[in-house]
């Protein structure tokens, strides 16, 4: 197997051709969502590699992997559900998990393991920035729902309507866009 080749985007390297690479977290490419914080995507995710025509958006077909940054007080998405097993880790800061209609508060070194059709979602808490990681599975048949929940609706992760179309449940946010972390200067576990 070859070494990638990493390209530099807008807010980062991304791999450019298949293979395997190495990235530092410093120097990957980020998103940034006004509503949903910060996310390092690892992959050529297509929103990571706008204005650079000659790549192609190159996801990881088997896993997900991404690095979230969660603001105090703001979701990192909106509750849901997906059809395939995910698992989040804190690295650093505190946050609430949304499971199943339940609150947890998460801090560094909780592990939050959601078997398929588990209900969830994450909103930052605490005096610093969140750092969870996110896995999931992207083998098999792929779906979404985002279910009506009063406990996410309080905290600003909840949909009025349940639906299983992602567009329909983000219409009202913001687009995420390449950019790095605001006022996050260095790693908090650095």
């Amino acid at each position: 197997m070859d070494e990638a080749r990493l390209e530099s985007v807008e807010s980062g390297l991304v791999p450019a051709s298949d293979g395997w690479f190495v990235v530092n977290v410093r120097d990957a490419a980020w998103l940034v969502n006004e509503a949903f914080g910060a996310r390092c995507t690892f992959d050529a995710d297509a929103p990571a590699v706008r204005g650079r025509e000659d790549l192609e958006p190159r996801r990881f077909p088997e896993i997900g992997i991404r690095l979230a940054v969660i603001e105090p007080g703001r979701p990192s998405t909106m509750y849901h559900a997906e059809t395939s097993q995910e698992d989040f880790l804190v690295l650093s800061g505190e946050c609430l998990a949304l499971v199943e209609g339940e609150k947890r508060r998460l801090q560094a070194w909780d592990l939050l393991h959601c078997p398929a059709g588990t209900e969830h979602g994450f909103v930052g808490a605490g005096e610093e920035p969140c750092v969870l990681l996110m896995v999931g599975s992207r083998t098999g048949e792929r779906g979404v729902v985002y279910p009506v929940s009063e406990l996410a609706r309080s905290h600003g992760a909840g949909v009025e309507t349940e639906t299983d179309s992602p567009a329909e449940a983000y219409a009202p946010y913001p687009h995420w866009a390449p950019g790095r972390p605001g006022g996050w200067r260095e790693l908090p576990w650095s």
